[in-house]
């Protein structure tokens, strides 16, 4: 699979998931549709590594990534599943777009090669001026809104860490054996924790919530996780965080179009601002290269002296 078709299609789920993680709680609560998921998803991985005879090696570099990756997803999943009881799906993914700023962070100070320089500063505090924005529009979702912006952004901490992890393990292993290993991970520390809150399990699941969390646990969990592992393994992570410049505004639209969420001036402003930092941090160490190249161009062609 080419790394761009693959990056497509970790767009498109990224941008239907935030919407189908609110729908996939509702009437039966956040917890049973993060499980449910996850069980499916693993299910499913299991069943699709045994028709492409993917394997699944469990050598010690191999074990890594699975924690790596398995840890960091369900501190991300699960922060993400329970902010959204709180805030809009189209937030979910506008927050998460500060996911390149927070991996070039981490990057830099666990990464070769990874400096941090005046224009990802720059792109830092836009990215911050974006969230502050984002914050200030949070009074009018009610009282509980700032504390599932908090739980977004500890979401965001979680998956930046954990692919710089996965990433300075560099296993040489099938990206869907990554997936499968960190579902599996995820998954025994979801059900321990259902069972540790003593969780009932709901009487009956709506169709809306049953398609959504079906959804999730084959294309967002097996299909997405593996398409984001492929790519992982092929572009630089703060390349692939880049991803979350497009998944904001398209989620935002999903969220206003089929669930009805107002989304205010302040709120697009403050989307506007941190998708600006994002291009700063990534692409503003090649401003003064492109402003040489279009010096040097206007001084061949000016027919002054």
């Amino acid at each position: 699979m080419s790394v761009p078709a693959a990056c497509l299609g970790v767009i498109i789920i990224w941008s239907t998931t935030p919407l189908a993680i609110q729908w996939s709680g509702d009437e039966v609560g956040y917890l049973f549709g993060i499980t449910s998921r996850m069980l499916i998803g693993v299910a499913t991985g299991f069943v699709a590594a045994r028709l492409l005879r993917v394997p699944l090696p469990l050598h010690r570099q191999a074990l890594h990534t699975y924690i790596a990756a398995g840890v960091g997803l369900f501190s991300a999943m699960f922060s993400v599943y329970w902010a959204s009881r709180y805030i809009p799906s189209g937030w979910i993914a506008v927050l998460f777009g500060m996911a390149p700023i927070t991996t070039g962070v981490i990057a830099h100070y666990c990464l070769p090669g990874q400096p941090l320089s005046v224009a990802r500063t720059g792109g830092m505090l836009l990215g911050t001026g974006g969230l502050a924005l984002m914050l200030a529009s949070a009074q009018a979702l009610g009282p509980h809104a700032l504390w599932g912006i908090v739980a977004m952004l500890f979401s965001v901490l979680s998956y930046s860490a954990s692919a710089v992890a996965v990433q300075r393990i560099r296993a040489d292993i099938h990206a869907l054996a990554t997936t499968i290993g960190a579902l599996t991970i995820t998954s025994v520390l979801l059900v321990l924790l259902y069972l540790l809150t003593d969780t009932p399990l709901p009487r009956q699941v709506p169709l809306q919530a049953g398609l959504a969390i079906g959804y999730l646990g084959v294309v967002g969990s097996v299909l997405g996780f593996a398409l984001y592992y492929y790519i992982l393994r092929h572009l630089e992570a703060t390349r692939v965080a880049l991803i979350t410049l497009v998944t904001p505004v398209a989620a935002l639209l999903l969220g206003q179009l089929l669930n009805h969420e107002p989304v205010q001036a302040r709120v697009w402003l403050g989307t506007a601002t941190i998708l600006c930092g994002l291009v700063c941090f990534e692409y503003g160490h090649r401003v003064p290269g492109w402003t040489l190249q279009l010096r040097g161009l206007l001084a061949r062609r000016s027919p002054l002296p």
